[in-house]
């Protein structure tokens, strides 16, 4: 699987994104990072059908920058368009956000929880539903960071 992964609003590539397939019962099956031109490849099994995280590492120096995104999917390629941290999502972008830290806080440890934690509060959902999720979202990664 390969594909880009660049910013939303001007489609610029962004570097230093981890990509993270997982199998059933979230496997890490292969990881990899994209370079300055925002390229990604990784290695899947024919014919499985995964889920991919596109997200920032908490010891880079983009901890903080984007938000992270989710799909579950085997097309080839498989772009994505991260929203920046600190700008409002759409609807269809706010459940992506919140379903990437849902995933990431079944997988990461309390580091990445505190930056996650960062990232998601620095968001503005656009329904009540949306920022009831984030509210309790924001409350399980904080417990995570002192756990």
């Amino acid at each position: 699987m390969h594909g880009h992964v660049r910013t939303i609003t001007g489609h610029e590539p962004i570097a230093m994104i981890e990509v993270s397939v997982y199998g059933p019962f979230l496997t890490l099956i292969d990881r990899a990072y994209t370079n300055d031109e925002g390229p990604y490849r990784v290695d899947v099994p024919a014919g499985e059908t995964v889920g991919v995280r596109f997200d920032t590492h908490p010891s880079l120096d983009n901890a903080d920058d984007w938000q992270p995104s989710l799909v579950t999917d085997d097309t080839v390629p498989l772009d994505r368009h991260l929203v920046p941290v600190g700008e409002s999502a759409d609807t269809a972008r706010g459940i992506d956000v919140i379903t990437a830290f849902l995933m990431a806080s079944a997988v990461e440890g309390p580091e990445y929880a505190a930056h996650a934690a960062t990232r998601l509060s620095r968001i503005k959902q656009s329904t009540v539903f949306l920022q009831r999720t984030q509210a309790t979202l924001l409350e399980h990664l904080t417990e995570l960071t002192h756990a």
